[in-house]
């Protein structure tokens, strides 16, 4: 059969306005691969115009049947049928390497026009994506050694056939067939279907994790180690970046020119295994590379200011455990900005960084960034934010919900009066979804790591005269009146119920026609019934209706001042609220010391002397406790938001140390290797 020469540029898909649907006699000719009938049939229409509902031709219906009669008599006789597309842009060499046609089919088709072979469709998948995505070997040898260069041209998504085949592993021995027939891999792009960049194929074995694949490809072509990646940089930088070691090592050994070249991000290989939580990676790149001080990415940062950012501790200290010469170069060099590894950590609240740092007695506290901000001046300046940030989301997405609620609830004709400004809208919306947060925990733990071994020493005096915090807005306030307004006539009713109860006791206690009984302490023996009898039980009685009294009169006070905000200024909200807090909490404290006295009174005519015991020494150490809560309530608001700035230092240190402490020892007897920071917490 001779071979056809057909012009490759085609009529647009779906631009036919002539075409008719392929009959069910038609097609059941083609199916069944009749010649002499599909003739017959053939002859009253116009075969060119013939489709399906996806605009398959008739000669990609009968290579789709791998009918052989059929696909010779329409090629010869009707050639323009070779280069139709579909409404997918699949010609039929497509469909022949997808439903995997005999190879004397996709032979014929290939000599027809060689052309097919770099037709792609609206994937951009061109014949031999096709073979190899289906696993087609044969088809995909065929087509790979009639033209090499095909191995190489890339999708929409970035993918070649021979990417594919490394990521389908060692399907069908197809990797096998592309690496050795293959074309040379291109250095520069050519034309717009070349591959000088783009999704490598080396990309795909790392990102399997699969050293055998790797080993197969440099062996075959090694030239494919050096291509590189728009975002994933070149082989090396994205085997650091995953975290392969095994890969890494292969790799500084056959294309150790790549951890000299910097990806997109203007990093170099080391410091994206700096990224890493692994200090294996980094060993393996200062084994070859004696001085990593020279490696500063596009910001002017080394490996030591990378690690620090990225929070990764365990890299941090291996790096300062190295020799002293290649640690000093970078323990206190400055990127661009003027920062300091401390000061980075201290930027992006890591707290396990700053921590294996400020131990580190090399490392000067003290050095200024080009703002003039030492490390604590960062940590103090992000913690702000961070607390900013953290009062403003409710906030934020409460405005979002209600935009998206009268939005919703707009009706159509001013839907449509709005809809000229939308794109303003969206802008905006753009960039408040831009709004990134700040890791709140990370940057107050950093700060009181900071706060204890980096914070310059000042004076009592001035520590305690600096205002922190803002006033409360008017919404917070309207809260806080709102819940003490709750908690005021709960605390009133409650009180109320147990003065009304305790006279009739007393009452009964004067009888002596009628023995006492408790509701809820009187057991069947009755042995508390004289519990009231003697004087002590009377003077504890006075004492439980006397701090009673006190509590509900202190919590209607503070009831009758919270609902008296509502008529006057605004102004006087804050105070009120601070009052009325003062009220309620002295209220609550009297409730509970009332409550230890009516216990008490219990447990008069019981003969459990140790359980008695127990509870009043419970009762008492609570009653501390309660004391110094409730001393915070009587401060001013001012003097309580410096003594928590204080002590939230603590608070955040000390829960560090006991997650730090606890993450040191299990990482201590799941390592071989010793951990000797955990020397710095005994």
């Amino acid at each position: 059969m001779s071979s056809v020469e057909i012009n490759i540029e085609n009529p647009i898909p779906g631009d036919h306005s002539d075409n008719a649907i392929i009959d069910t006699l038609l097609h059941k000719c083609v199916k069944q691969d009749n010649i002499d009938a599909f003739k017959t049939s053939v002859q009253h229409h116009l075969t060119e115009k013939l489709v399906t509902p996806c605009e398959n031709t008739l000669l990609h219906v009968a290579v789709s049947y791998g009918s052989d009669k059929i696909i010779a008599y329409l090629a010869e006789e009707f050639p323009s049928l070779i280069t139709r597309r579909n409404s997918q842009n699949d010609t039929v060499l497509h469909l022949a390497a997808r439903v995997k046609s005999p190879i004397h089919t996709v032979k014929f088709l290939v000599e027809s026009n060689p052309s097919l072979m770099r037709m792609a469709n609206t994937m951009g998948n061109t014949p031999l994506h096709d073979a190899v995505i289906n696993g087609n070997e044969e088809i995909a040898r065929l087509l790979v050694s009639k033209d090499p260069g095909v191995a190489n041209y890339r999708n929409k998504n970035g993918r070649s056939p021979l990417y594919l085949a490394v990521e389908n592993g060692k399907k069908n021995g197809i990797l096998d067939d592309l690496s050795a027939l293959g074309a040379a891999i291109p250095t520069a792009g050519e034309d717009g279907d070349s591959l000088p960049q783009g999704k490598s194929p080396v990309h795909a074995a790392i990102e399997q994790r699969n050293i055998d694949i790797l080993k197969k490809i440099e062996k075959a072509k090694p030239g494919l180690l050096c291509l590189t990646d728009d975002k994933l940089g070149n082989s090396l930088h994205y085997a650091s970046s995953i975290g392969f070691l095994e890969g890494v090592q292969f790799l500084l050994d056959k294309f150790l020119n790549g951890a000299y070249e910097r990806n997109s991000e203007g990093n170099y290989p080391i410091h994206l295994a700096c990224k890493n939580d692994s200090d294996d990676l980094v060993k393996e790149f200062l084994k070859i590379t004696p001085f990593p001080k020279e490696f500063l990415n596009k910001k002017g940062q080394n490996i030591l200011h990378v690690a620090a950012e990225s929070g990764k501790g365990n890299v941090v200290r291996y790096i300062l455990e190295q020799d002293k010469t290649l640690v000093g170069s970078l323990l206190n060099e400055m990127d661009e900005d003027g920062n300091t590894p401390l000061h980075l950590a201290a930027l992006q609240g890591q707290s396990m960084a700053a921590f294996v740092l400020v131990h580190d007695k090399r490392v000067e506290i003290s050095i200024v960034n080009n703002e003039n901000l030492t490390p604590y001046d960062v940590a103090k300046q992000q913690s702000k934010i961070a607390v900013e940030q953290y009062d403003k989301t409710d906030e934020m997405i409460a405005k979002e919900r209600e935009q998206f609620d009268s939005e919703n609830s707009t009706p159509a004709l001013e839907n449509q009066e709005k809809a000229a400004d939308s794109k303003k809208q969206n802008t905006k919306k753009a960039s408040q979804k831009q709004f990134k947060l700040v890791n709140y925990y990370g940057m107050m733990t950093t700060l009181s790591i900071l706060y204890f071994h980096a914070c310059p020493r000042k004076y009592i005096y001035e520590r305690f005269t600096v205002t922190q915090g803002k006033p409360p807005r008017k919404q917070e306030t309207k809260s806080r009146i709102e819940n003490l307004l709750v908690i005021a006539v709960l605390v009133a009713g409650v009180t109320f119920a147990g003065a009304v109860q305790m006279p009739q006791l007393r009452g009964k206690t004067n009888s002596n026609d009628h023995p006492l009984e408790f509701n809820s302490t009187a057991t069947a023996s009755g042995r508390n019934s004289t519990a009231l009898d003697s004087p002590t039980g009377s003077s504890l009685l006075d004492g439980y209706l006397c701090l009673d009294v006190w509590a509900l009169n202190t919590s209607v006070v503070a009831a009758i001042i919270l609902l008296w905000t509502n008529l006057n200024d605004v102004k006087f909200a804050p105070f009120a609220v601070w009052f009325s807090s003062l009220m309620v909490g002295g209220s609550i404290y009297m409730m509970c010391l009332s409550f230890f006295f009516a216990v008490s009174i219990a447990l008069g005519g019981s003969n459990y002397g140790v359980f008695a015991i127990i509870v009043i020494v419970v009762g008492v150490a609570f009653f501390l406790a309660q004391t110094l809560l409730y001393f915070q309530w009587i401060l001013p608001p001012s003097v309580n938001q410096i003594i928590e700035g204080k002590v939230s230092h603590y608070i955040y240190y000390a829960s560090f140390f006991l997650l730090f402490y606890n993450w040191r020892c299990l990482m201590t007897y799941s390592l071989p290797r010793p951990h000797k920071l955990c020397g710095l917490l005994i």
